[in-house]
């Protein structure tokens, strides 16, 4: 595949049988996060390489499962996302922990 998107119908391949699933996300380029139904677990998400991947044209019988998962997962956060935050873990105007409370003595 040339351009992998988010919310693309693919094959996945490789492993096992060819399972029918949907782009949630692309965290680089030689990784895919997938949606897929696996027959003993259910719907999840499987991270898959971009060679391992074939468009399809048809929607598949689990399709609507695999897209309630999409929606209910919150959307990743990438390391260019979180970079832009500072070491406080983004509370902006704590600059230093807090002291020590003395007991009152």
């Amino acid at each position: 595949m040339d351009e992998i998107t988010v919310g693309e119908l693919v094959s996945v391949a490789g492993g096992g049988p060819v399972l029918d699933g949907v782009v949630f996300d692309t965290p680089s380029s030689s990784k895919v996060v997938v949606a897929v139904v696996d027959p003993k677990r259910g719907p999840l998400f499987r991270t898959v390489s971009p060679t391992a991947l074939t468009a399809r044209e048809q929607e598949g019988p689990h399709d609507r499962a695999l897209q309630q998962l999409i929606r209910r997962t919150p959307s990743p956060a990438h390391v260019a996302a979180r970079a832009a935050s500072s070491s406080q873990g983004g509370r902006s105007g704590f600059k230093r922990g807090a002291t020590h409370r003395t007991t009152g003595r």
